[in-house]
């Protein structure tokens, strides 16, 4: 048998997710399984709710995107009552997500994805004034730009690993032979570490303004709880409306002269990485950001439309409703259906029935030949998909969004690199950073048109025609879409009687991380790592670069049951970072 690699768990945050791959005897990867170890169970937990509810049940799946399950909740229970939410409501939405978008790539590049590229340690041996005349070149108006505050740095990182306690610092495999920064860059990209955990703490205000507080801030169907009075006190006023412009600024401030710097001080030392990482070339990408009409899906900042094959002049308008076009497999899943392991099901029918088949815990390898994975296997057209920044990219690359369009042009001339390129595990990662700056500057916009519409006059946030249940039809049927930082999150709901009869969630890292379908087809993930050659199969950094690039992210708590299916209680998984070969 090949030498195999076992990652388990893979992710610095949102852990249970399984990486298993197969070397050559040159160490390169030959074939890769992926395995989300956990139970999400929500979709039962919904049955016979209210679906007025439904976002606040859902919003809990995830503590890291706090606000991506309730928007595709409530637009499926909008859709499925034919509910229209105002222009202000949709505009306070618009900001939320961006703010979520911002927030959530900042911290995927630096704190979850950095130190796959970043020798933290290497740092310690820069020249504070190299790694300044680094910041002066690359972000001349930045203000933490001089010797004296890159030796602070220095101090502060090398007192933590003189003190062998490395805190976020640990779980990595400093001084690998793929690092490839030189240390002044190290410490740069160090400092902007430090410099983003503070940053966040700003950002996160714009939620709590309009929803009272993160995580999990408040909404409600049919528009938002945020009361709009601009001469109250106890609504968004003029005082908080010149917050969140402050907000916005200080985003757009980091974003361009911190996030988008660093990419490109970074990505020249890794030029190899634009030939790995490869999904096979299939995208798909729901939309998000409606701009006139909420429910006008075709006239959306990010549209929706799927690309097969790599092929960017042919753009596709997928249907979600469509049960030809898209349906979830378990031919390798722990599920069972009615109608058998090899039949695909539709969401809006979906099964959520648990079969765990696979070998008893501990255990050295995952049964690949069989079901390995609490994953469904969702296809487009039965087709595996990748989602996230790169497919929402390519979309509106393809799509002729001006910005994207310069913006893509520009950073592959900076990196002397064909278009091709984007279509590898570089390419993923400096979507991300695209998109960024694209949804950072169109915060600004949607600001003005909302204080715009205030000023005017216009305080509506909420539409109650629908809200009682009288008023529902006795059978309705809704999907719910949303571009969630990590990609295209679906929910769809079926009402009977005024109750959830059905609810099924497609989420981004199931699209992504799926283990093979019916047809034996890889998922993203899985295709992505094969042709990956490796320094050191121990300590394996290629495959969290690639795994890394998608940004993984499983649920925070697991549902526990002995070999009996007996209920042991609810944890909190603190995930870590092991690796063994075997």
């Amino acid at each position: 048998m090949a030498e195999r690699i076992v990652v388990d768990p893979i992710t610095r945050i949102e852990g249970h997710l399984r990486i298993e791959a197969e070397l050559d005897a040159a160490n390169t990867i030959t074939a890769a399984y992926s395995s989300g170890t956990q139970v999400r169970g929500i979709e039962i937990i919904l049955r016979g709710r209210d679906p007025r509810d439904a976002w606040a049940f859902t919003q809990r799946v995830c503590g890291v995107c706090t606000t991506v399950h309730s928007f595709a909740s409530l637009r499926a229970v909008e859709d499925a009552l034919d509910i229209t939410i105002p222009k202000n409501a949709n505009l306070i939405r618009n900001l939320m997500v961006a703010q979520q978008f911002v927030h959530d790539h900042v911290m995927h590049f630096y704190h979850l994805h950095a130190l796959d590229w970043v020798d933290i340690v290497s740092g310690l041996d820069a020249d504070p004034a190299e790694s300044a005349s680094i910041q002066q070149a690359i972000s001349p108006n930045y203000p933490n730009a001089s010797p004296a505050y890159f030796k602070k740095v220095q101090d502060q990182v090398k007192a933590i690993v003189q003190s062998g306690q490395l805190g976020l610092f640990a779980n990595a495999y400093w001084g690998h032979p793929a690092y490839k920064l030189p240390p002044a860059v190290n410490l740069l990209a160090t400092a902007h570490y430090l410099e983003a955990l503070d940053w966040q703490r700003e950002v996160v205000k714009l939620h709590a303004l309009f929803g009272g507080k993160n995580p999990h801030p408040n909404f409600v169907v049919g528009g938002v709880p945020t009361a709009i009075n601009p001469a109250g006190d106890l609504a968004l006023n003029a005082e908080g409306l010149s917050l969140i412009k402050n907000v916005i600024s200080s985003i757009q401030t980091f974003v361009d002269q911190v996030y988008l710097p660093d990419l490109l001080a970074i990505a020249p030392f890794y030029k190899e990485w634009a030939g790995y990482g490869e999904n096979g070339g299939n995208f798909l990408s729901w939309g998000e950001f409606p701009l006139d009409d909420p429910r006008d899906t075709a006239n959306q900042f990010v549209p929706r439309g799927a690309i097969m094959d790599r092929d960017l002049s042919n753009i596709i308008d997928p249907d979600p409703k469509d049960f030809a076009e898209v349906k979830e497999f378990i031919a390798r899943s722990w599920y069972d259906y009615e109608g058998g392991k090899d039949s695909g099901l539709h969401p809006f029918e979906g099964e959520t029935t648990l079969n765990y088949s696979g070998p008893t815990p501990p255990y050295d390898f995952l049964e690949v030949d069989k079901s390995y994975s609490w994953m469904k296997a969702p296809r487009f057209r039965e087709k595996p998909m990748e989602v996230g920044p790169l497919a929402r990219v390519l979309v509106m690359y393809a799509s002729g969004n001006a910005q994207i369009k310069e913006l893509v042009d520009s950073t592959l001339a900076a990196l002397d690199a064909p278009i091709e390129a984007v279509f590898s595990t570089l390419g993923r990662t400096a979507a991300r950073a695209i998109e960024t700056k694209a949804i950072a500057d169109q915060m600004a916009v949607w600001n003005d048109e909302l204080a715009a519409n205030i000023a005017a006059g216009d305080l509506q946030n909420w539409n109650g025609v629908r809200w009682e249940p009288r008023t529902w039809p006795a059978h309705a049927e809704g999907f719910g879409w949303h571009e969630a930082p990590r990609g295209a999150l679906g929910h769809w709901v079926v009402i009977d009687g005024g109750r959830i009869s059905n609810y099924q969630l497609v989420v981004p890292t199931t699209w992504n991380g799926s283990p093979r379908d019916h047809l034996g087809q890889p998922s993203p993930y899985e295709s992505s790592l094969v042709g990956t050659p490796m320094a050191d199969p121990e300590q394996p950094l290629e495959i969290l670069r690639t795994i890394h690039s998608f940004d993984p992210c499983m649920s925070c708590a697991i549902h526990l049951i002995d070999v009996n299916g007996q209920d042991l209680g609810e944890v909190d998984a603190t995930p870590g970072l092991s690796c063994r070969v075997l």
